[in-house]
């Protein structure tokens, strides 16, 4: 699973782009749905907890909690957008 981070998410994780089992050093334990990767997510980059909102995008479409997730799936970690 390809994950993408934008914005203050990227700065917080410190790259770009990553594949989940090296950046979460998670080789088992694969999330089946956005709930249980936002929850790993928190656990692995507290910081990801201090935004206002953390939106997450499953192939380019924006997902809910209970959405599944497949190995393939490109998975993005948009934080607050703040724009006029």
């Amino acid at each position: 699973m390809a994950l993408l981070f934008f914005g203050q998410a990227r700065e917080i994780v410190g790259v770009e782009e990553g594949e989940w089992s090296v950046l979460l050093e998670e080789k088992e334990n694969f999330p089946k749905s956005v709930k249980e990767l936002r929850t790993a997510l928190l656990a692995a980059f507290p910081a990801l907890g201090e935004l206002s909102s953390l939106a997450i995008a499953v192939n380019a479409d924006y997902a809910e909690e209970d959405t599944p997730l497949e190995s393939t799936d490109e998975i993005a970690i948009i934080p607050p957008v703040s724009g006029g």
